[in-house]
């Protein structure tokens, strides 16, 4: 018996325990959801929310009160991850979000708070949408944020800067922005709350700043700021803006998603109910509803705390889990039934890129149909293949087939695959002063184009090679000087490597080999003393690619499918990190963020990595155990 086996079968009426207990995050309909978490600022936005529409729900305000106090960090300060340093512009939202909730300004936490947001060049120091929902309160002037006229909606694509250059999740954020900061409208705040004490010079409004001081773009674009301040009010008709208006309006209603909300994400909803509560004729109080309906959905309510998640990852978590139960050989027929319901067969807004593309693939939430993820889609896809390999179900080999070619259809022209677009690579507007989070874009990344490729290879239909050869290529390029890949949705070298080399397992290339090994050098070095793998948000930022604190179940499990898929099961690696997973009696928790929304800015805990990602890696090898091969047979 080998010893992997000996190690993990004293465990396995426990395995099948916890499969179990994921029933517990299972809905009826067929699909599981975990609650997802982001850092303070979603919460905080939603208590500003409340004051903003003169709309509080008082006992729910406590709990998230209570929430963000518990967030805090020492310093005084709030961090974008779980021990991270501090941020000036979630720590002002916090401030002003607890000041609102009823705390003095002379509460310790307030004052602590206080001290470390004016250390740290005070609140004018704060990023753009930070300014944005203080200039909503009237605590700073308009002045100080980025202008973006509503005739933005009427850019042509060809244009320098259109609607259509931009990701998804910066669309859907800012066509409704674009109402709000035409209109400028002021918040209820019914209580009148000023954080004045918070700005080093409060009766000096802040400048809009350049992203990057010493760029060209950054410079170009300030002075356009500055000149598009002057020409859009003073030469365009106010009938034309009031068209512009409408066509907003417009093209949010079409896309309001009922209770799932615009785009699924809460910055969008927000300003999509503010877009429609300020208009004046008060056409829009349908909409209000349905906003308020999506934004509310996200609330988590414990007996002592709240918090609002970002969105809902349904379809991710079912992939996911769908493929444990796979590992496990548990029915899956409601899964398979449940996402063959939710294939989008509507065009959506990358249709715009692709007018001939019938439409295939599946969206994050529970419905966001012009918006499918493409890598949730290869993570189905998956699923379904491997599924269907017994079954033969001619309606999921059809749905097989729209999604195959919807991905090909998605790849951008470096051989690589975004999240919702397609080729959404102009950097240049990552310059402009809109755009300091340095997030308008999305273009290829590793982990995505590699679960592209690992479903396209899984199928191994030849119409799919050329296809295959070009991503290949993208990944073999992206390669880092260590043996580790970046990973844009998930914290980071550990989560980019893992799902990279998941995909060349199934691939043949002359260099294999020497790829290979330079990752399993990687991985290997990064292992902690206790058998297991950890890496937090801080790998994002330049110089501390090897950054990482303690270990976490789900980036351990990351790990080891990552050296199991290079053939390295017999390593005394991944011995040890079984022996990490099963030293607990796999009651597995993380306090870590171990995903990403955007690097340096927004960070996610999905509640679920650390379950069904450990039991993933623990099935995959009693499988391959089974088989007597040192690789798996699938690529996640």
């Amino acid at each position: 018996m080998h010893c992997l086996e000996k190690i993990i079968k004293p465990f396995e009426g426990l395995i099948k325990k916890r499969i179990k207990d994921q029933n517990n995050n299972k809905l009826r309909e067929g699909c599981y959801v975990y609650e997802l978490e982001a850092d303070s600022t979603i919460p905080s936005e939603y208590i500003l929310l409340m004051h903003f529409m003169g709309d509080i729900n008082v006992k729910l305000e406590i709990k998230i009160q209570n929430y963000l106090l518990n967030k805090q960090n020492k310093d005084g300060g709030w961090p974008l991850f779980f021990d991270g340093e501090s941020d000036i512009s979630a720590s002002v939202k916090a401030y002003y979000a607890l000041k609102l909730s009823g705390l003095k300004k002379n509460n310790p936490s307030l004052v602590n708070a206080k001290t470390f947001i004016l250390k740290n060049g005070g609140a004018e120091n704060a990023n753009v949408f930070t300014r944005i929902s203080l200039a909503l309160f009237g605590q700073i002037s308009w002045i100080s944020v980025p202008y973006m006229p509503v005739e933005i909606i009427n850019f042509p694509r060809w244009f320098p800067f259109s609607i259509y250059k931009i990701s998804y999740w910066s669309r859907t954020v800012l066509i409704p922005l674009l109402v709000i900061m035409n209109k400028k409208p002021l918040a209820n705040n019914p209580s009148n709350i000023s954080i004045e004490e918070l700005f080093i010079d409060p009766n000096t409004s802040p400048s809009v700043k350049a992203i990057n001081s010493s760029g060209f773009f950054s410079s170009l674009f300030l002075i356009l700021d500055k000149v598009a301040r002057f020409f859009f009010p003073n030469f365009v008709s106010k009938n034309y803006k009031k068209k512009c208006v409408d066509n907003i309006y417009e093209w949010i209603s079409k896309r309001l998603n009922g209770k799932d909300g615009l785009g699924g994400i809460f910055p969008a909803m927000v300003n999509a109910l503010i877009a429609f509560k300020i208009d004046e004729k008060n056409r829009y109080e349908k909409q209000i509803k349905i906003c308020k309906e999506a934004i509310d959905n996200l609330i988590v309510e414990k007996k002592d705390f709240a918090y609002c998640q970002p969105c809902l990852s349904p379809v991710w978590d079912t992939g996911w889990m769908g493929h444990v139960l796979l590992e496990q050989n548990e029915n899956v027929d409601d899964l398979v039934t449940w996402f063959l319901n939710k294939e989008i067969k509507s065009a959506g807004d990358w249709n715009v890129h692709k007018k001939n593309l019938a439409p295939g693939g599946w969206a994050f939430q529970f419905n966001n149909d012009y918006y499918p993820d493409v890598d949730d889609t290869a993570l189905v896809g998956m699923f379904l293949d491997r599924y269907n390999r017994k079954k033969k179900i001619k309606k999921v080999e059809q749905c097989l087939e729209r999604t195959r070619k919807w991905i090909i259809s998605m790849q951008s022209k470096n051989g690589g695959w975004g999240a919702f677009d397609i080729d959404n690579t102009k950097y240049y507007l990552n310059s402009i002063p809109f755009a300091d989070h340095g997030a308008l874009l999305d273009p290829p990344t590793v982990d995505v184009s590699a679960r592209c490729l690992s479903f396209l290879k899984q199928q191994n239909n030849p119409e799919s090679q050329l296809s295959i050869n070009k991503g290949l290529k993208y990944l073999l390029s992206k390669q880092e000087n260590d043996g580790s890949w970046y990973g844009r949705w998930g914290t980071n070298y550990i989560y980019g490597t893992w799902s990279v080399v998941s995909a060349l397992n199934l691939l043949d290339f002359p260099q294999k080999e020497d790829v290979f090994q330079k990752a399993s050098n990687y991985l290997k070095g990064m292992q902690k003393t206790d058998g297991g793998w950890g890496e937090d948000g801080k790998s994002y930022y330049k110089g501390y690619e090897s950054y990482s604190k303690s270990s976490t179940p789900s980036q351990t499990a990351w790990a080891i499918m990552g050296l199991i898929s290079i053939g390295e099961i017999d390593c005394k690696e991944v011995e040890k990190g079984i022996k990490y997973l099963l030293k607990n009696r796999l009651n597995w928790t993380e306090e870590s963020y171990t995903a990403v929304g955007f690097p340096k800015v927004f960070y996610l805990k999905y509640h679920g990595y650390s379950k069904y990602f450990p039991l993933l890696a623990i099935s995959k090898i009693k499988n391959q155990l089974k088989k007597n091969s040192i690789f798996p047979n699938y690529g996640t």
